[in-house]
């Protein structure tokens, strides 16, 4: 047998062994043998693509040690937590480990027991570590999240540009940088900052097919994030990402209000708080958490159902690795962001104030608002959503629909009468300011165009307007969302601080002369559930007998994860769970059948499992 046989014999033997994967996913194998080999590599594989196995199963191979470098604590204990479930010998060191454990790990390492080290980027370059394991046999060196590296990315952390120093450090020692989000520019910048070697760059398929995607208007965001969860994910876990700590704690208590019990998370709350919450989310105690974008990198519950964005995030590249939490087992998820164009504004706000506090110029920013503009054209678009992410990360998309976004179901659907439409609200935006001279909001412009006597309408005269009523009977989502359409085609334009209003533009005078046509989409009524392209018999539902048993397995998993002190998904996953449910294995021959059970796991859960198999 030859080397390259010998070596993926040996790969898929230690997978199925240890995790209990009878194939690669995509790009995997060539990964591992990269690292194997000895050569730098660049990996970028999409949330939930197998990157992390990319960097954990060369040890098993080499029998060296793989130093791997995550900005992710709570990420690390998990990973290790599961890797030690597993029967693979693994540790992290970070500043929540005691000292008793540090010197257990490194008594560990001089010993040649351990086969991968899980380090923060601070700890791995400083000079006392790095004396330490020098000489202990480093094989090779893991770079996770690399896009942080790249001013380009959107997620620059200064810290990560030290990481170069580790080639000094560790001559002849591979380096090997991992990646859900990068862009070409992104990729490019990482091989330079980190100096990595003539480098095997693999770079995956970003599309999630097992993702549904829509964008639609915000209007009340409690009750169309509440109406999402109890019509289509009740019981499941989500999460809700909100742009400020205030919004974060406020959606949690509307959704109280409304009978959904929800968590806030932010980066204002102490560490013990934010610690309460993640551990309530990760034990399945809290399905439902509202939060910054604090939370989720450290995050791996692979049963998230649904993640919504009660506003636009800052890039596409947030909101490619935000949404990318949903479905990270494979099973259909759904992804929902609630638009409105005055995100951009306070985005644009937001980055021009740190900028100004950091003493940074314009020049400095341009990436971010960059960035910005890109995710804009993205969500205000009517195109493939699926082909837009593929295009946007340089992908092509050859399936002539994904089936599995708002725009595919036919959610999105053109205005009647566009042109007429967008004439009623730009004279209305006029009449209303040229009445008492100050501009107002979209929301208000909208209750003057259907013709709503409030107090403020009624004080300031403005239900004598010729456009008052105009549009009577149209939804205020509806003229909310024809408003910011307006605003994206540049025929309206929001300013102003705190409270954004609406003026006219040069080619706002256009629309009314009548020379200028206007396309407006209308929001969708009611999502569907649709069968996706290419779905495959695992991401069918259960029946109802068998989703009886899959609750009975999940409870008996979360018992067990309780006992030992580990998230629940570090025992089985939700996809193995249902592999279960519908094989019915009778004995731990046939439980090693199962997707994603190996064999230290039938050792250790198979019998309590089957079990509750035989008695369901």
């Amino acid at each position: 047998m030859d080397g390259l046989a010998l070596s993926q014999e040996a790969m898929s033997d230690a997978a199925e062994r240890v995790w209990g994967f009878r194939a690669f996913r995509p790009l995997q194998a060539e990964a591992v043998r990269a690292v194997v080999e000895g050569r730098d590599s660049l990996v970028v594989l999409p949330t939930g693509g197998g990157k992390s196995l990319c960097y954990q199963l060369p040890p098993l191979l080499t029998e060296n040690l793989t130093l791997v470098v995550s900005p992710l604590i709570a990420l690390m204990q998990d990973q290790v937590d599961g890797l030690r479930l597993n029967g693979y010998p693994a540790a992290a060191l970070h500043s929540q480990i005691e000292d008793d454990e540090q010197r257990a790990t490194f008594d560990a390492i001089e010993s040649g027991e351990l086969r991968l080290l899980l380090v923060s980027p601070e700890r791995a370059v400083t000079g006392g570590f790095l004396s330490r394991v020098r000489d202990l046999g480093v094989g090779a060196i893991a770079i996770d999240e690399a896009h942080c590296i790249s001013q380009w990315g959107h997620d620059f952390r200064p810290e990560y540009r030290r990481l170069a120093e580790l080639r000094d450090r560790l001559p002849g020692v591979s380096m090997h940088a991992y990646t859900a989000t990068a862009t070409p520019r992104v990729r490019e910048d990482i091989v330079e900052q980190l100096g990595l070697d003539e480098p095997e760059v693999l770079v995956g398929r970003f599309d999630r097919p097992n993702l549904t995607y829509r964008v639609v208007p915000r209007v009340r965001v409690a009750d169309q994030v509440a109406e999402i969860l109890t019509t289509r994910h009740a019981g499941d876990a989500a999460i809700v990402y909100c742009m400020s700590r205030k919004e974060t704690e406020q959606l949690a208590e509307g959704l109280g209000k409304r009978g959904i019990t929800a968590g806030a998370y932010h980066a204002g709350m102490s560490g013990e708080q934010r610690r309460r919450v993640q551990e309530r989310f990760t034990t399945e105690r809290l399905n439902v958490v509202c939060a910054t974008v604090a939370f989720g990198m450290g995050i791996d519950r692979s049963d998230v159902r649904c993640v919504i964005h009660a506003s636009m995030p800052k890039s596409v590249e947030a909101y490619q690795q935000e949404t990318g939490r949903a479905g990270r087992d494979g099973l259909p998820s759904e992804c929902v962001l609630l638009y409105s164009s005055a995100d951009a504004a306070r985005w644009h706000r937001l980055i021009e104030g740190s900028a100004f506090e950091a003493g940074m110029d314009e020049d400095s920013i341009r990436p971010q608002l960059d960035l910005l503009a890109q995710i804009r054209r993205l969500v205000s678009g009517a195109r493939c959503r699926h082909r837009a992410l593929s295009e946007h990360f340089g992908q092509s998309y050859d399936e002539p629909g994904c089936g599995a976004c708002d725009v595919c179901l036919d959610e999105v659907k053109p205005v009647e009468d566009s042109t007429v439409v967008a004439q009623k609200i730009l004279a209305c935006v006029a009449r209303a300011r040229e009445a008492t001279g100050t501009a107002y909001g979209a929301a208000y412009v909208a209750e003057i165009l259907r013709g709503r006597r409030t107090q403020k309408v009624v004080e300031r005269g403005h239900d004598r307007l010729s456009t008052f009523g105009l549009m009577n009977g149209a939804r205020k989502e509806f003229i909310v969302s024809c408003i910011d359409q307006l605003v994206d085609l540049e025929l309206l334009e929001r300013s102003g601080g705190e409270y954004p209003v609406l003026v006219l533009t040069k080619a706002s005078v256009e629309v009314l002369r009548g020379e200028r046509e206007v396309e407006l989409l209308a929001p969708p009524q009611a999502a569907r559930p649709e069968r996706r392209r290419g779905a495959s018999e695992d991401e069918e539902p259960l029946a109802p007998e068998e989703h009886e048993v899959f609750d009975r397995l999940r409870a008996l998993r979360r018992r067990l994860a309780e006992e030992m002190g580990v998230p629940p998904y570090v025992v089985f996953n939700d996809a193995t769970l249902r592999d279960m449910v519908r094989k019915r294995p009778g004995d731990a021959g046939s439980m090693l059948e199962v997707k994603g059970v190996g064999r230290a796991k039938v050792e250790r859960f198979g019998e309590a499992f089957l079990d509750e198999l035989q008695s369901a």
